[in-house]
């Protein structure tokens, strides 16, 4: 099955979605900072037989609004409810790594009516990280940009398909293969995971999760045991041989715990 473009607009920015169409629950896949839509095109084309599968490219990147003004917390997840809402979504399961699953996971909390159920791979309610943004910014600096070739960026990115992952996200323009994004937009996008965590939202999620980890973590253990602490009736697991872009390296594996998770709502 292939996907068809749709393009969601909210407050003039607009949202570009691959849409595998398919019929059953919805589910809507969030990508990371710095990551594209087409990063979950493994999982969707497994799961499109049985669910509508809908992939987003999140403002400020891959095919949506490139530079937009609002890069808030609240600006992305207002723009899940627009996706939702637009392309008529009922009750969807939100899936997403990362910056992503930060994102379903602050939609879920402010919109529990919107959502039928939550899976955060390597993502949790973090913060505060006051050197985040620096971090993220040096290492964006780091990527030899432009890319002379496809395959010089899969190298780059590590090669095997974390690094295909990675470089599917460029475009060929100006003598060579550069990010859909700004850097400065990416820095930016960063700044209230910077200042504090977000506890209280976790505590209002109240439809059921399964949280998805690495072998190899970007989440703090402390961080791990602290949410199940507060939600303990959340469903926790680790993909061995693993790190934060899991969902990459073993999409497979990764597909039998959505299909178990998706199974055990009813």
């Amino acid at each position: 099955m292939a996907w068809s473009e749709r393009v969601v607009v909210r407050n003039g920015v607009g949202l570009v979605c691959r849409d595998w169409g398919g019929p059953g629950r919805p589910i809507v896949f969030l990508h990371g900072l710095a990551g594209h839509a087409g990063e979950w095109d493994v999982l969707a084309r497994r799961l499109s037989p049985g669910h509508r599968v809908v992939a987003v490219d999140m403002r400020g990147h891959g095919a949506s609004e490139r530079h937009p003004e609002d890069v808030s917390r609240a600006a992305f997840v207002a723009d899940v409810v627009a996706v939702i809402e637009q392309l008529e979504l009922r009750r969807p399961v939100l899936v997403g790594q990362s910056l992503g699953g930060h994102t379903a996971m602050l939609t879920a909390a402010a919109h529990p009516g919107l959502v039928h159920a939550l899976v955060l791979v390597e993502a949790g309610a973090g913060g505060p990280h006051p050197n985040g943004p620096a971090d993220i910014g040096g290492w964006l600096d780091s990527w030899p940009t432009p890319f002379p070739s496809l395959e010089a960026a899969v190298t780059f990115f590590g090669g095997g398909p974390v690094g295909t992952g990675w470089a599917a996200g460029l475009e060929e323009r100006e003598g060579g293969w550069w990010p859909r994004f700004d850097r400065d937009v990416m820095v930016r996008s960063l700044a209230e995971n910077a200042r504090r965590s977000f506890w209280h939202e976790w505590t209002q999620v109240v439809c059921p999760t399964l949280v998805v980890l690495a072998q190899s973590s970007f989440i703090p253990a402390r961080e791990v045991d602290e949410l199940l602490r507060r939600r303990p009736a959340t469903i926790s697991m680790s993909i061995p041989g693993t790190g934060h872009d899991l969902h990459l390296e073993q999409p497979g594996t990764l597909h039998t715990a959505l299909t178990d998770f998706l199974r055990s709502l009813g």
